[in-house]
């Protein structure tokens, strides 16, 4: 069994989970998600953000396969890159941090390291660009209002579970805490924290258009 870890890039787009690959909701703001989601061009404007991106900063994510397949996926960028960023109330993130945006483990390969290996990867690709931390909205509350700012329900992961892997509240807010993780704590984790990190990224879904 082969694994590898490859840059978000074009070319490696086609790969991610279809629902994926046109899901808009943290790439643009409400109202431009709207407009492309009605018109069915979700797909072309996940690719033109990416080409954007790419020009501009470099890749916005880590993809895992295991013998070739896709095993997970995590995505981040510059908040400046990211629209939806500032429909949340803990808006903004610090000027030193990029903003992780959503991560997916494929339930057939859960607990075997895929999820440390995808943050592990980010965390080095992101030291090497000089970014000093990542930071992450978290969801709170019982009973989490996701339509307000647009988002479907599988965006946005419990800040529970960002806590477990060592990210901390730098901006409370009872729905929507900003969290933050050093990016020298990712670089240092031990397999101890594997079961966590499976809890985070194997709880984010696929998004679904129709909650955007």
């Amino acid at each position: 069994m082969s694994r590898r870890i490859a840059p978000l890039t074009l070319e490696s787009l086609p790969d991610l989970p279809s629902g994926c690959r046109g899901c808009v909701s943290w790439e643009l703001d409400p109202v431009s998600a709207g407009r492309a989601v009605a018109a069915g061009g979700t797909a072309f404007e996940k690719e033109a953000w990416l080409s954007a991106v790419l020009l501009e900063w470099g890749s916005a994510g880590r993809l895992a396969y295991v013998d070739d397949a896709l095993a997970g996926f995590v995505t981040y960028a510059p908040p400046v890159h990211v629209p939806r960023s500032r429909s949340f109330p803990t808006s903004p993130v610090s000027g030193d941090a990029v903003l992780l945006m959503t991560g997916h483990v494929l339930p057939q390969h859960r607990g075997g390291g895929i999820a440390r290996m995808l943050v592990q990867s980010a965390a080095k690709d992101l030291t090497q660009r000089g970014v000093r931390a990542l930071e992450a909205f978290g969801a709170a509350g019982p009973e989490v209002d996701e339509r307000r700012l647009g988002l479907s329900a599988d965006c946005v992961v419990p800040a529970a579970f960002y806590e477990a892997v060592g990210f901390t509240v730098v901006r409370p807010h009872h729905r929507w805490p900003r969290l933050r993780l050093e990016l020298r704590t990712a670089l240092s984790w031990r397999e101890d924290v594997e079961a966590a990190l499976e809890r985070i990224l194997g709880r984010a879904r696929v998004p679904v258009l129709s909650g955007v």
